[in-house]
């Protein structure tokens, strides 16, 4: 669908199985490949500068193996809520007390993609502002006992139940939420090409 993309190998560098569904339904042919990096960002970063360093950064390991046709994809998601970072939970009762911040709140998202070449490197992200209705105590405990919120921003999957019932409204991108903002990223493949 993209013209000129069949002469590139595109290069998910993402165990995300979002993402990779993600990439899958855009009809893009592309491979997994993961190096491992430490996810840290400097301090002062906020909203997007964080996901946009990320992004950067995970790309950083294949930077000196690029081959001359391939486009490595590396992507950053963050939950931002009250002026502060809402990273994947570092257990159970994180999953829980970060959902019931969120209750009956709006919360913002942002993804970062970034795409290296052996020519070029560039990022662009998405934000999505998203309210989550009212959560009853219940509600919160069975998502977290049903869903896996321990690898989620936020603690929890807008595409898993949590999503269906409790969700009230999204202004922005859903796949943004989901964890690959899927039409800039179709947009930016169509650039490099």
């Amino acid at each position: 669908m993209i013209p000129g993309l069949s002469a590139y190998s595109v290069v998910l560098a993402s165990s995300s199985p979002r993402r990779q569904e993600l990439l899958a339904a855009l009809k893009i042919p592309f491979e997994v490949r993961l190096m491992p990096v430490e996810e840290e960002y400097p301090d002062g970063l906020v909203k997007q500068e964080i996901t946009d360093y990320l992004a950067v950064l995970k790309a950083s390991p294949f930077k000196n193996n690029i081959q001359a046709d391939e486009i490595i994809i590396t992507a950053d998601t963050i939950v931002w809520f009250e002026d502060q970072v809402l990273g994947k939970p570092k257990d159970e009762n994180d999953a829980i007390n970060t959902l019931r911040s969120l209750s009956d709140k709006w919360h913002d998202v942002y993804t970062s993609i970034c795409f290296t070449t052996q020519k070029e490197q560039h990022v662009v992200h998405a934000k999505t502002e998203v309210k989550m209705a009212f959560l009853s105590p219940e509600e919160i405990r069975f998502y977290v006992d049903q869903g896996n919120p321990s690898d989620k921003a936020g603690a929890y999957g807008i595409q898993e139940w949590i999503g269906l019932a409790g969700i009230e409204e999204i202004r922005g991108s859903y796949t943004n939420v989901v964890g690959l903002p899927t039409q800039i990223l179709y947009k930016s493949l169509r650039a490099i090409v």
